[in-house]
C-alpha cells in the first residue's frame, strides 16, 4: 500500500517537474528570466510532493534508494512521452520504444532478487 501511495506521488511530481523542465519550450517569445522564474515556482510543488514520495517509499513501504530512483526513471519517461507528444507535438519514433523497453529492462535487473 505504500509503495502504491509513493508511486502516486512521485507520478504527480513527475507531472509538474515536466511542465517546469519544458512547459517554457513552446513559449518562445517568453523572456528567459520569466521562463527561469516560473519553472522554479512549478518546481516548488514537485518538491513538495517527491520528498514525501521518497519518504514513504523508503521508510514505510521498504524501498531501497536504488529502487526508488529506477522507479522515478521510468515514471519519468513515461511523463515525458505523453507530455512530448500532447503538448509538443511531437513525434513517437521506434528508436524511443527501444530506448524505454531498455529502461524497464534495468527496472527488471534492479527489481529481481
Amino acid at each position: 500500500m505504500y509503495a502504491l501511495q509513493a508511486i502516486l506521488l512521485l507520478t504527480v511530481s513527475n507531472v509538474f517537474m515536466t511542465f517546469a523542465w519544458y512547459g517554457h519550450l513552446r513559449q518562445k517569445e517568453l523572456p528567459l528570466w520569466k521562463a527561469t522564474s516560473v519553472s522554479w515556482g512549478i518546481a516548488f510543488f514537485e518538491y513538495c510532493l517527491m520528498v514525501p514520495a521518497n519518504r514513504l517509499g523508503f521508510n514505510q513501504a521498504g524501498l531501497s534508494g536504488f529502487q526508488l530512483k529506477i522507479i522515478q526513471e521510468v515514471i519519468t519517461r513515461t511523463v515525458f512521452i505523453v507530455f512530448a507528444v500532447f503538448v509538443l507535438n511531437e513525434k513517437f519514433e521506434p528508436k524511443y520504444l527501444l530506448s524505454f523497453v531498455l529502461v524497464l529492462a534495468a527496472v527488471y535487473v534492479a527489481f529481481r532478487k
